[in-house]
């Protein structure tokens, strides 16, 4: 669809927050496979919204995970499945996640007890980073509104880390973290579809993910690093 040219159907929460046609029809296919495949399970997409299941398990995906990105024809952006499932305090985690970006040709998977992998190579976080030699990544939200917010995050990490990098994909963003190429990521204002995969891979891959307070993510706040690094950032993302 990229290469036959796409267009701006809608938007959603605001004018910047955008959809095109190719981001429905590949929610609609993965909806209408899913059904197929496990017609017991909820869905709750970025697009097409919720639908209830009988088994317990909810897909949470984002059919296009960088749509501007897509728009503009950069090739860094993603599909975001993730499994979850009820969790002992009421909340739903991720059991099992793919993050696949094809203009990459990257498979980013995970499943709850088992490795992360990228193309079946198996992912490590960077360990024992100091803040000061840390690269780390962030992004903007669509709200106009949380902007500030993040500028204000930047303007106390700058003088503090190694560099930025704002790649416009937050599911990437986070699965850079799991395989070393960015030392931790934090995001705020981010929904659940963008991160429930990415965060189980990252998880999985030894990164430690928290939100405000140390707490489960949330949109509010996500971190996403080695546990040391995200020791240290938390106190300047408060």
């Amino acid at each position: 669809m990229r290469d036959d040219g796409i267009g701006v159907v809608s938007t959603k929460s605001g004018r910047l927050d955008i959809v095109t046609q190719a981001d429905t029809a590949v929610e609609a296919r993965i909806r209408g496979r899913l059904h197929e495949l496990r017609p017991d399970d909820g869905f709750f997409g970025e697009e097409s919204g919720e639908a209830g299941g009988s088994s317990g398990i909810v897909w949470a995906v984002d059919p296009i995970d960088g749509t501007v990105n897509y728009l503009y024809g950069s090739p860094y952006w993603a599909v975001s499945l993730a499994a979850t499932a009820p969790g002992p305090d009421g909340t739903r985690i991720s059991v099992a996640a793919c993050v696949y970006a094809p203009a990459l040709g990257a498979e980013f998977t995970a499943a709850a007890g088992h490795p992360a992998h990228r193309n079946g190579t198996r992912l490590r976080v960077n360990d024992n980073v100091p803040q000061d030699k840390a690269l780390l990544s962030t992004g903007f939200m669509y709200d106009l509104a949380t902007r500030p917010r993040v500028l204000k995050d930047i303007t106390a990490l700058s003088s503090r880390i190694r560099d930025f990098r704002i790649g416009g994909a937050a599911a990437l963003d986070i699965c850079a973290v799991a395989e070393g190429r960015i030392d931790g990521c934090f995001q705020r204002g981010l929904p659940v579809w963008d991160y429930a995969a990415a965060t189980l891979i990252a998880a999985q891959a030894g990164a430690d993910v928290r939100g405000l307070g140390g707490g489960a993510p949330s949109s509010p706040l996500l971190i996403v690093a080695g546990k040391d690094l995200a020791d240290t950032l938390e106190p300047h993302l408060v």
